[in-house]
């Protein structure tokens, strides 16, 4: 904080944290603030708002723990969101490793640059394009067929498989980059050495890489796993009718016109990801001032 006035003067650095705090609490503060409130009164007409019923209640909350096929989707969510972090985590870290301290500076900005690439195009698209390609009679199953790897057509889009590849694809990014900023900062000799010294490419990796890499791989699982659970596009389109629990919050908002509902669901969900990063930060004995770095 001195720094900051130090080196941008007083005036300046005041202006700097008055605009941030301003976007903070219009932005973030006050409208979760405004769903937290809406989660705990009832759904009432205009009329009836501000009357005797409009009382804070846990109904909302009830909701979900008696209706059984919400809870089911709410586990699974959990699940499948979790399983898309751990599947990110095990398809970027090779990668990660390979840009920061493999490619060497000539290589790693073009593979980087083919990684961002894809992601100038917008989300739908994305999605959209992987639809083409898991269908029934799309490039994938052709290539299969034509390898004779399948005899007949394997339905993606069926269930939760297409979501989970969906998924993978489109929060790679988020898990690559926390891994290479961490992993690049990592000494180079310290990995001759080990290999001078005898120790194998697991080892090599489970003793130095992964501790030095703790929190980027907290950083990276903790924007897949929220953007995973957060995400509505990418199981609507790849589901195949199997639902998401934010489709079950959007049915709350838009469909159902009961924002009271929605926000408690919404809410819930703010809980579980909270519940996750910091769960993540225990497991990896990461704080926040290791994940700022």
């Amino acid at each position: 904080m001195t720094g900051l006035f130090r080196r941008y003067g007083t005036v300046l650095a005041l202006t700097m944290l008055a605009t941030s705090l301003i976007w903070m609490v219009a932005l973030i503060v006050l409208p979760n603030l405004m769903m937290v409130d809406l989660s705990f009164r009832p759904n009432l007409l205009p009329a009836e708002i501000g009357g005797p019923k409009d009382v804070h209640t846990l109904a909302n909350y009830e909701t979900l723990w008696r209706n059984s096929i919400h809870f089911g989707i709410f586990l699974k969510t959990i699940w499948g969101s979790t399983l898309v972090t751990a599947l990110s985590l095990a398809v970027c870290y090779p990668i990660a490793y390979y840009l920061a301290q493999e490619a060497g500076p000539n290589r790693a900005p073009l593979f980087m640059m083919m990684l961002l690439i894809p992601y100038w195009v917008n989300e739908l698209l994305r999605t959209f394009a992987w639809y083409i390609i898991l269908g029934y009679t799309g490039p994938l199953n052709a290539v299969l067929q034509a390898l004779g790897i399948t005899s007949e057509p394997i339905r993606f889009i069926s269930g939760d498989t297409g979501v989970m590849i969906g998924l993978v694809y489109a929060y790679i990014l988020f898990m690559v980059l926390p891994l290479y900023s961490a992993i690049e900062s990592l000494d180079r000799n310290q990995i001759e050495a080990a290999r001078d010294l005898g120790a194998s490419t697991w080892r090599i990796h489970w003793r130095i890489v992964v501790p030095h890499a703790k929190p980027g791989i907290v950083v990276g699982c903790i924007m897949t796993f929220m953007l995973a659970a957060s995400s509505y596009a990418v199981p609507s389109i790849l589901s195949g009718g199997s639902r998401w629990f934010t489709e079950i919050i959007y049915g709350w908002f838009f469909d159902g016109q009961n924002w009271n509902q929605g926000a408690a669901y919404a809410f819930i969900l703010l809980i579980l990801c909270i519940g996750f990063i910091l769960g993540m930060m225990a497991l990896f004995r990461v704080r926040l001032g290791d994940i700022a770095k």
